[in-house]
């Protein structure tokens, strides 16, 4: 019961951080960036001390982790890569020409007998 009303509380606050960006419209623009980014971390630190939001951030940092991890490909992998791929557009755009002409010819020409101007 005591995750519910601190993620309640967190939910809240979030809330109160946007009001107060709307609420502030006289102000100048940092203080109204300040309201949010200060209802923000405040209910971030309340939902924080919660079950789900502790599971919520060992989950984020894990996938940090991993996100370090990844062995990103060299340039010249990434152009070769790059390459490849164009030329398969190329190739796959000829061949769908290549098809939609030749069907054109047959239906339009040989079976319906329709001759272009």
């Amino acid at each position: 019961m005591a995750d519910k009303f601190k993620f309640a509380l967190a939910v809240l606050l979030l809330v109160a951080g946007i009001a107060g960006f709307y609420l502030l419209a006289n102000q100048a623009m940092i203080l109204r960036v300040l309201a949010v980014l200060a209802g923000t971390g405040l209910a971030a630190g309340v939902a924080w001390k919660t079950e789900p939001g502790r599971l919520f951030f060992d989950f984020a940092k894990e996938s940090t982790n991993e996100a370090k991890k990844v062995v990103w490909p060299s340039r010249k992998e990434t152009m070769q890569t790059t390459g490849l791929v164009f030329a398969f557009v190329v190739v796959m755009a000829l061949f769908l020409w290549l098809t939609d002409k030749s069907l054109e010819w047959l239906l339009y020409d040989m079976v319906l007998g329709w001759r272009k101007v």
